[in-house]
């Protein structure tokens, strides 16, 4: 064997050990990872939003050819969980309005400015739950208030519990949600650009929220 050919084994086999050690790492753990909707299984306590692992976007119709999404960077909430599951617990979300982020600079200016939300004047977009309906198995129509340009409406939103679980890379007890709703953006003082840009918002939210082990 010549030394070119015995070099080239040999890194050959350096490179197949570091993909195999890699694979033995993280990434099979968290392939063996599972998560359970039985909601009897989670430990009541208080649970707080994990910013990075969290979704809120609103879409709008746009001159009738799409809907124009938007996001918002900014977001602290808790969840408290109680025996009884989802009947029983209550939620609360805060968003910093001037977050708002539509991927287009300018208009991120507009929809900041006095002529929308005007986030000078009223900083915070806030949800706090006040009832909640089962429609099915993990999931159901949560209610509650939502306050927008200083304006308080209820807002329903079609809740799915997606599973609970012990992170195993944030060693934390985890919940995950899906939550998808509407509202009249009018009903909130916010009628700029109509017809132009449409009056329904298509609100979309997918949140983890977390729990500290206790001791840590």
């Amino acid at each position: 064997m010549s030394t070119l050919t015995a070099r080239a084994v040999i890194v050959r086999a350096l490179l197949a050990a570091t993909l195999l050690t890699a694979m033995a790492c993280t990434p099979l753990q968290v392939l063996t990872h599972s998560v359970s909707q039985n909601e009897a299984r989670v430990p009541a306590g208080r649970y707080d939003l994990d910013h990075d692992h969290c979704s809120i976007t609103f879409d709008v119709e746009h001159f009738k050819y799409s809907r124009f999404t938007m996001r918002f960077d900014r977001k602290t909430g808790q969840l408290d969980w109680h025996e009884g599951g989802l009947d029983r617990s209550s939620t609360s979300i805060a968003i910093d309005a001037a977050s708002i982020d539509t991927n287009v600079p300018l208009l991120d200016k507009m929809v900041k400015s006095e002529s929308l939300l005007d986030v000078e004047r009223y900083p915070e977009i806030r949800f706090v739950s006040t009832k909640f309906e089962r429609t099915g198995e993990a999931r159901g129509m949560l209610t509650g208030d939502l306050t927008i340009h200083g304006v308080t409406q209820p807002v329903a939103l079609e809740v799915t519990f997606n599973g609970f679980g012990f992170d195993p890379l944030t060693k934390k007890d985890t919940l995950g949600f899906s939550a998808d709703g509407h509202f009249s953006r009018a009903k909130f003082g916010l009628a700029t650009w109509y017809p132009a840009v449409g009056d329904d918002v298509h609100v979309r939210i997918q949140a983890e929220f977390a729990r500290t082990p206790a001791g840590t």
